[in-house]
């Protein structure tokens, strides 16, 4: 059986944006198994994936070059792989790639499409047209290879639903829609169905246990949860309403609908959800300013936040 030694450190919605693609791959080449290397928090995403091994790291063990010359050493000799691909490409895996080239492997690498992104994100750019999904990036890599994969971009059949998740939270603030319309969204939804609030973090947890005390009808499951206990519950609601985060893609891991807010972000940058249909994406369509930023993490250029402040959140409600 032939190795294939990956690894990507990132975000964790782009850790989990591979799982897919290697549930897909795995499939269609059951000779190979894949080594996936990661931060150790993120083991549970790769839970019952046939052939595939979760290596998890904590990098405090593997600090700069020595650190992760160290870590190269660790997975050539535990695992002897015959091909490495690097899903990341940042400095600290081009780092690691130098140790498997001088150790005689060729790497193979994702493409990022950096500089499509940058005009696609390049506000005075008004020709804006989809680039390649992130999935098939990754799925890029292993045909690369010269292994066959096709991806279906369909999610899990998962029948038994009940009650709406919300994840008013993200990373950044471009990406969030503002926290008093995800609360009205919440006091609406929650007069027909129950409600579950998901988040993490002190500040958040503190927010949603105050929402769910003045909403009937909701719960707070925020620090509550381990993260498989946590995909287990989003694997049993009708749909997740999530902001372009990573609770749009625990959604697609499982089977579950998501509804997705995106704000200074757009799904033209490869990132909407595996299998998560455009018809269920609220944005506001008609500035010529979006997307300003793959990642949510700019100033807004107007100083309005006009992409997140002049969402109508009927539409959201509608969708539901």
């Amino acid at each position: 059986m032939r190795t294939i030694l990956a690894y990507r450190f990132s975000a964790f919605g782009d850790v989990a944006m591979t799982v897919p693609v290697f549930r897909e791959f795995l499939a269609q080449n059951p000779d190979v198994q894949v080594v996936m290397v990661s931060r150790s928090q993120f083991k549970d995403l790769f839970d019952n994936i046939p052939n595939l091994i979760f290596k998890g790291i904590d990098f405090e063990d593997y600090k700069g070059f020595l650190g992760l010359r160290k870590l190269g050493k660790t997975l050539l000799n535990e695992f002897k792989p015959d091909y490495v691909a690097d899903l990341h490409d940042v400095i600290r895996t081009k780092t690691l790639d130098l140790f498997f080239m001088k150790n005689g492997f060729k790497v193979f690498k994702i493409n990022k499409g950096k500089e499509e992104k940058e005009k696609l994100t390049d506000i005075w750019n008004l020709d804006k047209t989809p680039l390649r999904l992130t999935c098939e990036r990754y799925a890029d890599v292993f045909r690369a290879m010269n292994f066959r994969l096709e991806l279906s971009h369909r999610f899990p059949d998962n029948n038994q639903k009940s009650g709406i998740g919300i994840a008013p939270f993200a990373q950044h603030k471009g990406k969030m829609l503002p926290l008093e319309k995800t609360f009205e969204v919440a006091k609406i939804l929650a007069t027909r169905h129950k409600l579950y609030f998901f988040g993490g973090g002190k500040s958040e947890i503190n927010i949603l246990d105050s929402w769910a005390d003045q909403i009937p009808n909701t719960e707070n499951l925020a620090g509550k949860l381990s993260l498989k206990e946590e995909l287990q519950k989003i694997a049993e609601l009708e749909v997740m309403i999530s902001m372009d985060s990573a609770n749009m893609h625990l959604a697609s891991l499982v089977g579950t609908r998501c509804i997705s807010v995106w704000g200074s972000t757009h799904p033209y940058a490869g990132f909407l959800g595996y299998g998560q249909s455009e018809k269920d994406v609220v944005q506001v369509k008609d500035l010529t300013c979006r997307p300003c930023s793959v990642f949510g993490d700019k100033a807004c250029y107007r100083g309005d936040w006009a992409c997140l402040e002049e969402i109508d959140i009927q539409k959201i409600i509608d969708l539901v």
